[in-house]
């Protein structure tokens, strides 16, 4: 059974799952580092309680020799640590499953006679190494082994990672690594495993990068030398990524006491000439809200980061949705313009958060970055980035001693100056103002010129909208939407679906929308959209502005990605008119 549901595959998904505080983050960075080094395509993905310790948790690990990126229901390996981790991954354990694990932790919940089932007890000889913290390292060594890896690369990581901790603890996980490959090739002779997948020597050169360091990169090269934030899951990242390159790159790193707090320091800094960003998840975009109004009143611009997760209120801290589109669409009040953009691929958000920065800068408004838990915890393996065409775009000028903050423009964009850089003072008051920054009471002339000269900054956004990517053929019946971080998951779907009658057009920006998006809609026989929310509210941004009702859709708000089978199956359904 083993040699059919582990020998025959191209792509191995392995999933380890255990209670908070048991290692399991420890072991996944272990085997993306190593796999990677080895030459595979390494996708691995988390899903986590909200507690320090406890509760039940899990990695999946997609191992391949071609690129994967995306979360599967399908388990081919599984590695329980504690009791519970059976009864939590159950829906997904089949009789094609390896399981591989103590047997206290298995046999309470499966048959040894009906599944395929391997009893290791990690503990009892990871305590004969040392202590029982080793059985993780066992484990490591187990799957590394089944996958023929150079064990030097499984040795240099470990003395490199536990260096600092004395030559003892690194020969103890030595000790224990080698233990692991000596028990998977006992495992590997009497179960007949042979892993076919080839690994390919030329991704050695890639990056391996999860989505919170990518958004992170990207801000960096977008010029960002400020960040001020409150920590929020799964927000946190970003802000520690910064944080930990701040003396590398000049920037100046805040952790605030509120998210009020932040996002006016962010302001404060962006006034006087800093190209600032806050990263935060949706509770605290809420608080954000005055200050988001004040950015489009002082016209002063800033970057906003949201890792969405499930709400109302707390809701599910640690999970993912997609479900504040429309909060960063309506926050604030009042009109104004801002831009919102969500990328779906890691290398995309890369080259759209260093592009926020000069957007934000070049119309003065607010930018919002969404992505979500599943985005920033995602870790693949990408090429190295092409920074040839990446440039930081400066609009600050120097003012005359008749300086206008706000002066009426053709476009709307007024000459943008910051304080001490010239001769002109440089007002900024949340009041309505004239073009000189003071404040005003002249309902019928000043207040509506303003008002319209903030608008007329949206039809100049609108001439740069980053256009949806088109995947698959122009002569589609067909269309499916998607936009931010659903993107892998659908096009791995369409992939095995195999029809090219089905296309995908994939927004990496949501608001403004694109202008050919009505033409994309209007050509396509069957509308699909995919969205992790309840209330499709992509879909209904698409009808506001295009008058287009999209009637099949495709919605998930469990607090968990969606799946390549089960999009698989959906689509085809839909298609296939059963649905």
């Amino acid at each position: 059974m083993s040699k059919l549901a582990i020998s025959d595959k191209s792509d191995i998904s392995i999933v380890l799952c255990g209670a908070a505080g048991q290692g399991i983050q420890t072991v996944e960075q272990f085997l993306t580092h190593i796999l990677h080094e080895a030459g595979y395509y390494v996708a691995a993905l988390k899903e986590y309680m909200s507690r320090v310790r406890g509760g039940t948790n899990s990695t999946e690990i997609r191992i391949s020799s071609d690129k994967v990126k995306a979360y599967v229901e399908r388990i081919d390996i599984f590695i329980p640590f504690n009791k519970t981790a059976i009864s939590r991954q159950r829906k997904r354990i089949t009789k094609e499953t390896l399981i591989i694990g103590e047997p206290e932790n298995i046999l309470h919940e499966l048959d040894v006679n009906e599944y395929n089932i391997i009893e290791i007890s990690w503990t009892k000889i990871a305590e004969e190494i040392g202590h029982r913290i080793y059985s993780n390292t066992i484990a490591a060594g187990v799957i590394t082994e089944l996958f023929n890896i150079d064990d030097e690369l499984g040795k240099k990581y470990l003395r490199d990672r536990f260096t600092r901790k004395g030559e003892e603890i690194v020969n103890k996980n030595i000790e224990a690594f080698r233990k692991g490959n000596e028990i998977a090739n006992e495992i590997a002779k009497s179960k007949g495993i042979e892993i076919k997948i080839k690994p390919k020597k030329k991704i050695e050169k890639e990056i391996m990068v999860n989505g919170a360091d990518i958004v992170g990169m990207g801000a960096i090269a977008g010029g960002c030398n400020f960040i001020c934030s409150y920590p929020m899951s799964p927000s946190t990242g970003v802000l520690n990524f910064l944080a930990k390159h701040s003396a590398d790159f000049d920037i100046l790193v805040e952790q605030a006491e509120d998210e009020i707090a932040a996002i006016n320091a962010g302001l404060g800094a962006a006034y006087a000439g800093a190209r600032a960003m806050v990263t935060t998840s949706g509770g605290g975009f809420a608080l954000m809200g005055e200050g988001i109004s004040l950015s489009g009143m002082i016209e002063t611009p800033i970057v906003i980061h949201i890792a969405q997760r499930p709400g109302p209120a707390t809701g599910l801290p640690t999970r993912t949705e997609q479900g504040d589109l429309e909060l960063a669409l309506y926050s604030g009040h009042g009109d104004f313009p801002r831009i919102i953009l969500a990328p779906g691929k890691l290398k995309d958000a890369f080259y759209i958060t260093q592009e926020a920065f000069n957007l934000a800068e070049k119309f003065q408004v607010p930018v919002i970055i969404l992505t979500d838990q599943f985005f920033v915890d995602l870790y693949y393996n990408i090429p190295s980035l092409d920074l040839s065409n990446v440039s930081i775009d400066k609009y600050i000028v120097k003012t005359e001693t008749d300086y206008q903050r706000y002066k009426l423009t053709k476009n709307g964009i007024s000459p943008r100056g910051i304080p001490g850089f010239g001769d002109g003072l440089v007002r900024a008051d949340s009041d309505e103002h004239d073009e000189d920054g003071f404040i005003t009471e002249d309902l019928e002339n000043t207040r509506v010129k303003m008002v319209e000269k903030r608008l007329k900054k949206l039809e100049e956004v609108k001439k740069n909208v980053i256009p949806p990517d088109l995947i698959g053929s122009k002569d589609y019946e067909t269309l499916v939407i998607g936009w931010g971080s659903t993107c892998n998951a659908i096009t791995e779907a369409l992939t095995s679906i195999g029809d090219k009658n089905i296309s995908f057009l994939h927004f990496k920006q949501v608001y403004p929308l694109h202008e050919k998006t009505k033409e994309y809609l209007e050509k396509a026989k069957k509308l699909i959209i995919v969205e992790n929310n309840v209330t499709s509210q992509f879909g209904k941004l698409i009808k506001l502005y295009t008058g287009l009702e999209i009637e099949n859709k495709i919605l998930k708000f469990t607090g968990m990605p969606f799946s390549v089978e089960e999009l698989t199956e959906k689509i085809k359904q839909i298609v296939e008119g059963k649905k």
